[in-house]
C-alpha cells in the first residue's frame, strides 16, 4: 500500500477531513490551470501546513520568495493580524498578473504586496526599506539561487524568526554529490549555509503526497 497512488489518496483523504472548503483557495488553484502557469503551487495540506506555521508564530510581517499565481500567498495572508504585512517577490509577470486577480477576489490584496523583479535585486532593496526585519519568510523560488535567497533571508530576519525552505529532497536527488544539475547543487549549498551557519538552527522533513516524493527545511533564526 505504499505506492503513488497511495500517497496521493491518503493527502486527498486529510484534505477533505481537515480541511474546511474554502472557495477563494480552490478559486485560486482553478485560476492558476486555466491560466497555464506551471502546476508546481503547494499543496493544499501544505499551504494550510503554512497558515499554521504562520500562526503559531504569531507573523505579523511575511516574506515570500516566490508567488507564482499566489496560492500559497493567499495560505499565509489569511494568517496575518489585521494590520500584519505581506511582501511576495516575482518576475514573471504573467505570473504576478494572475496571483493579483486572485488575491483580489480573496479581499486579501490589501495586506499584500507582489513586487515585481529579480528577487536577488528586490531582496536588495528590501535590506535598505524594511530595516524592521520579517517574522516568517517561506524561501519557494528558483533552486540555483537559493543559496542567495537564504544568506539575504537571514540578513532580513527578526531574532526568532521562522524560514521555511521548499523542495528541498527532490525525489531523493538532494544525496547525488556528483550532480551537475544546477536545482539540486542549489538545494545542497542551501544545506550547507543551513548547517554552517550558526544564526539558524534548522531542520529537514520528508514528505510524500500528491506532488511526490519531496520535503521542506524550517530553521529558526537565532541572532
Amino acid at each position: 500500500m505504499s505506492d503513488k497512488n497511495n500517497w496521493k489518496e491518503v493527502e486527498q483523504y486529510f484534505t477533505h477531513m481537515l480541511h474546511a472548503e474554502e472557495n477563494d483557495l480552490s478559486s485560486a488553484l482553478r485560476k492558476n490551470g486555466e491560466s497555464d502557469l506551471p502546476p508546481i503551487d503547494v499543496s493544499p495540506t501544505h499551504g494550510k501546513l503554512l497558515f499554521l506555521l504562520a500562526k503559531i508564530k504569531g507573523a505579523k510581517k511575511i516574506l515570500e520568495i516566490g508567488t507564482l499565481g499566489g496560492y500559497s500567498t493567499v495560505w499565509m495572508a489569511k494568517a496575518l493580524p489585521e494590520r500584519g504585512r505581506l511582501f511576495s517577490l516575482e518576475h514573471n509577470p504573467k505570473h504576478i498578473k494572475v496571483a493579483r486577480e486572485n488575491l483580489k477576489k480573496t479581499c486579501l490584496d490589501e495586506k499584500v504586496e507582489i513586487i515585481e523583479g529579480l528577487a536577488i535585486d528586490t531582496l536588495s532593496m528590501l535590506q535598505q526599506t524594511e530595516e524592521n526585519g520579517f517574522d516568517f519568510i517561506f524561501i519557494d523560488a528558483d533552486k540555483p539561487n537559493n543559496p542567495h535567497y537564504l544568506r539575504m533571508a537571514i540578513e532580513l530576519a527578526k531574532d526568532g524568526a521562522v524560514i521555511i525552505g521548499d523542495n528541498v529532497v527532490r525525489d531523493g536527488q538532494i544525496l547525488d554529490e556528483n550532480t551537475t544539475d544546477p536545482n539540486i547543487l542549489g538545494m545542497r549549498s542551501f544545506i550547507e549555509i543551513m548547517a554552517a551557519d550558526s544564526r539558524i538552527d534548522s531542520t529537514a522533513i520528508q514528505t510524500v503526497g500528491e506532488k511526490g516524493y519531496d520535503g521542506f527545511t524550517i530553521g529558526v533564526v537565532n541572532k
